[in-house]
């Protein structure tokens, strides 16, 4: 009972708490675009300081490269 009783208490959420997406999908479904467009954002290297890339794992982190896009205004810290 005591983990359900913990799983029903909400986590408080802090802006420092980074979300992520990953993969060309990833990228695809931050901008709402198709999987060819996500790869031209991508290559284009307007969000590079976003992306962090090993191997094939591409991981993006979301509000920067919003940010980075010009799509969303002023970055909370």
């Amino acid at each position: 009972h005591a983990s359900v009783q913990a799983e029903a208490q909400p986590q408080p959420t802090t802006d420092t708490e980074r979300k992520y997406v990953y993969g060309i999908l990833g990228i695809a479904k931050l901008f709402g675009c198709s999987l060819p467009t996500a790869n031209r954002i991508k290559k284009s290297g307007k969000i590079d300081k976003a992306i962090t890339q090993i191997g094939r794992k591409i991981i993006v982190d979301a509000e920067l490269a919003l940010e980075l896009a010009g799509k969303k205004t002023g970055r909370r810290r």
